[in-house]
């Protein structure tokens, strides 16, 4: 049975009353959700000296990072959005930060093909299942990321880096946990784009990517001078390069069997006409296609109850969702619950957003169902490195 949430009230009032045992906590992040901010933070935005800054850690003030990845995330921006946005920027800021937006696409394109295969390693052995904390806290740079991931949920891509590299290449402790660990905390966390970021810096993607004083002393200076082992530092140098041992061939990364099932419908495809606009956590935004079309339907946003039990996300999450619900109430009759959005959709007729993840699957007898906003059409060639896919791409 699906519990009605009144998604006017306070929304601290909400997570107590309906979310309690459905997440791990941790506050509030300053990031706040809903398109209201979303296109703000898109008015706001200025990429001038990105390319140099990107990857600048500390001080904050010094960052050259967007923070666009939240709304993003969850289509409150579109890739298509905001690659237009960015057109008449300087040439190397623009060429760069519009590289970082067809990562993200790669990252969809990916996940859309080999689905729950992104769980496991894809090219390379790699430390994959090994128990334990890779996060040794009393260094100071690892204190310092893990504290901001806790604090607000996000992170410059440049830290993600540090973390991953330190929990597996550096302590030998399973990935898998460990991208886990991260996605629980991050707002803007996608299976598809933190998977990505794991495999690629771990070495089960490539190369893996080495962390060492070197990049800490170079993008947040003055760090490693407070850190109690700075006189003692386990990460001076960087890790001894060691052979990567190629796995055995996946056939999906070569070419796509069912392009028509990643890409997702063309067109609208419509079985019924829809009594009501149902969102999905990849799609929440005010140009969602299923919403853009019916705007005289009410919307249904249903959080899925045993997902969050499994999960435990952290509430920083929690309350972007029900910002962004709550943002969008304010235009649009929206009707959200607790349950399961599958029955829901099954219960009733909908329209949703096609989208490109292997959950989608589980909805079944959809009144209407819109194609996805895809930044680059997905090919059926290699997609076993970025440079690849690239290459492809039209």
């Amino acid at each position: 049975m699906d519990e009605l949430i009144d998604i006017h009230s306070d929304l601290e009032l909400i997570l107590e009353k309906h979310f309690s045992g459905l997440h791990s906590g941790g506050g509030r992040s300053s990031i706040r959700g809903g398109q209201t901010a979303a296109n703000q933070a898109l008015h706001d935005l200025d990429i001038r000296g990105y390319a140099a800054q990107r990857s600048e850690v500390l001080p904050r003030s010094k960052r050259g990072a967007t923070v666009l990845s939240p709304y993003i995330r969850h289509n409150l921006l579109t890739l298509k959005q905001v690659w237009q946005e960015v057109e008449a920027a300087p040439f190397k800021d623009r060429e760069k930060f519009q590289d970082e937006l067809l990562w993200q696409e790669y990252a969809r394109h990916l996940y859309a093909r080999i689905g729950t295969e992104f769980f496991e390693n894809l090219r390379f052995e790699q430390v994959w299942d090994a128990a334990g904390d890779g996060w040794n806290r009393d260094m100071n740079c690892i204190d310092e990321v893990v504290s901001e991931l806790e604090q607000d949920g996000w992170l410059v891509n440049q830290t993600r880096m540090w973390l991953a590299s330190h929990w597996t290449v550096r302590n030998g402790r399973g990935w898998l946990h460990g991208q886990e660990r991260m996605y629980r905390e991050l707002i803007d966390g996608s299976r598809a784009a933190n998977l990505l970021g794991w495999q690629w810096t771990v070495g089960s993607g490539g190369k893996p990517y080495g962390f060492a004083r070197w990049q800490v002393e170079k993008r947040a200076p003055g760090l490693c001078l407070k850190c109690p082992l700075t006189k003692a530092c386990p990460i001076q140098e960087f890790p001894e390069d060691k052979a990567l041992v190629q796995l055995g061939s996946r056939p999906r990364l070569d070419s796509d069997p069912d392009l028509a099932r990643t890409i997702g419908p063309v067109s609208v495809i419509q079985k019924a006409k829809p009594d009501a606009v149902l969102l999905t956590i990849d799609s929440m935004g005010d140009a969602d296609p299923a919403l853009a079309a019916n705007p005289e339907l009410p919307v249904v946003f249903v959080f899925n109850r045993d997902a969050l039990a499994k999960l435990q996300l952290s509430s920083k999450r929690m309350y972007f969702y029900l910002e962004t619900l709550q943002d969008l109430a304010s235009r649009r009759n929206v009707s959200v619950y607790l349950g399961s959005p599958y029955e829901y959709a099954k219960e009733h007729r909908v329209a949703v957003t096609y989208a490109p993840v292997p959950s989608f699957a589980k909805f079944e007898d959809l009144a209407e169902v819109h194609p996805y906003p895809w930044l680059k059409k997905p090919h059926a060639m290699s997609v076993r490195s970025f440079s690849s896919w690239r290459s492809k791409i039209r």
